[in-house]
């Protein structure tokens, strides 16, 4: 899976199941502030990430990824 579909699904599955504004979605978008994602968002995106690219997240993988692109650079680097 290449770059453009990580972040194609990634978009995808942020704005359908979390409904979150297309406008907010961008590479330096943070998680947090930008796009509102919380502990509880974080839940269903462990769940989502699971069912569409067959791994788990595991948390303290997930330190220091804080925006958009960094998302999908965790993504990108346990799918390839």
């Amino acid at each position: 899976m290449n770059r453009t579909e990580i972040e194609e699904k990634v978009k995808n599955f942020l704005i359908e199941e979390l409904e979150i504004e297309e406008e907010n979605i961008f590479p330096e978008a943070k998680l947090k502030d930008d796009m509102g994602i919380d502990s509880l968002d974080f839940v269903d995106i462990v769940v989502i990430v699971e069912r569409n690219f067959g791994f788990k997240i595991k948390a303290e993988e997930m330190v220091g990824v804080d925006t958009f692109a960094k998302f999908c650079d965790y993504i990108e680097g346990k799918v390839n």
